[in-house]
């Protein structure tokens, strides 16, 4: 029923905005090639999910062909909405013209010049789109912080932490980019390299041509992990629980594989010259999804002078269990909203993305009562085969002591 109607408004859509290219140009070839796009993009959309069982969940297919909807709908709708403008505008003389004589404005031309203004809007988006897929979802960025803490022992003064996140090795489709982005993490050279979780999509299986890609990690002070809301399996259909649970435990088996010690609900501690720090592993706990996660179950053997690291996927964990919580974690690690993989962000001047509709602390570094959250872009992509001004991350946090000049 949603691709029903979905597929009926994207053709009243596409009619809609159809009316620009008759105004730029009467060539009956032009038009019907404009015509043909849209419809070709939309059947093998529906092919796509006709086609793909449920039991596969979201194929690299299917995120293909939900991508090129995406180039082709988001950009007609910037032409939709000056089209809508020009018609109010229109529909306002005709109204204003029953009232009282007035000359009549030159209507053709100017809907010829809105129709020209609108698809040379429309270049931009369709073009970041295009770039996002084809280079975008590559494009990986080192973002690097230092973080000052009163609290901090004075062995780990220069300490450096590498987090990665949401790896989603099911949407991967080039091995040698995603070399080039493993050996980008080891070229930080960091004491502990951080995963906070999904690293499939949905089966475990995803993983399997990966695993020699990944195991090259390298960190002196370890490898840990935790696991993110599409490590469960949710959002798959399986033949029997059975299957599920022995995906469940396959996906478990992969971080050993790669030489990441997964933490699940549970801690360790990191020794440096005879004193410690504390790294907590949380299950998923999120908002709207799964709630495995147990902050006091995996805090157990943790005192609360320690100094904490937190691992916990979802951000909006912290925002609502962990960074008022007297037990005092002083950073926390997330991921899980890729920034939507879709944004605008140019430092000192504009950071944005849907996603902070949906989550307080959706992309970055935050602070708030003393303590700290880096919510990480991710490593992969997911649902759309590619990123737009959302790029993807690997973030080097350095420790410092305060009182350290």
């Amino acid at each position: 029923m949603f691709l029903f109607i979905f597929f009926i408004v994207g053709g009243l859509i596409e009619l809609y905005v159809f009316q620009a290219i008759k105004q730029l140009t009467g060539n009956k070839t032009l038009q019907r090639i404009w015509l043909a796009i849209p419809i070709l993009i939309f059947i093998n959309l529906a092919y796509g999910f006709i086609t793909t069982p449920r039991t596969e969940g979201q194929t690299v297919q299917l995120q293909w062909a939900l991508g090129l909807v995406l180039i082709n709908v988001v950009p007609k709708l910037f032409i939709l909405i000056l089209l809508l403008i020009e018609d109010l505008s229109r529909g306002t003389h005709h109204v204003v013209k029953l009232f009282r004589r007035t000359p009549s404005a030159p209507i053709k031309g100017r809907r010829k010049f809105i129709s020209q203004l609108a698809l040379g809007i429309a270049a931009i988006p369709f073009s970041s789109f295009l770039y996002g897929i084809i280079k975008g979802r590559y494009n990986f960025k080192v973002i690097k912080y230092q973080l000052s803490f009163d609290d901090l022992p004075d062995a780990f003064d220069g300490f450096t932490i590498t987090q990665i996140s949401d790896i989603h090795s099911g949407s991967f489709t080039n091995k040698e980019k995603i070399q080039y982005g493993v050996d980008l993490i080891n070229e930080q050279k960091s004491d502990l390299l951080l995963f906070t979780g999904d690293i499939v999509n949905n089966k475990a299986t995803e993983m399997d041509q990966w695993i020699s890609v990944f195991k090259k990690l390298q960190a002196p002070y370890g490898k840990y992990s935790v696991l993110g809301n599409h490590d469960y399996g949710e959002y798959n259909e399986w033949k029997t629980p059975e299957d599920k649970a022995a995906n469940f435990q396959a996906i478990k088996d992969i971080h050993p594989k790669i030489g990441f010690d997964l933490l699940l609900n549970e801690s360790r501690t990191i020794e440096k010259d005879g004193q410690r720090i504390a790294l907590i592993g949380v299950e998923n706990w999120g908002k709207q999804f799964k709630k495995a996660g147990d902050l006091k179950l995996a805090s157990r053997n943790i005192a609360q002078d320690d100094f904490k690291i937190l691992m916990s996927h979802d951000p909006s964990h912290w925002e609502l269990e962990v960074k008022e919580d007297n037990f005092n974690y002083q950073l926390t690690l997330s991921g899980h909203t890729h920034g939507l993989q879709f944004g605008i962000e140019i430092p000192g001047l504009i950071k944005w993305s849907p996603s902070k509709y949906v989550y307080k602390q959706w992309a970055g570094l935050y602070k708030e009562f003393g303590r700290y959250i880096n919510v990480n872009r991710g490593f992969g992509y997911h649902a759309f085969p590619g990123r737009v001004g959302i790029w993807p991350e690997v973030t080097v946090i350095e420790l410092k002591k305060s009182n350290t000049p």
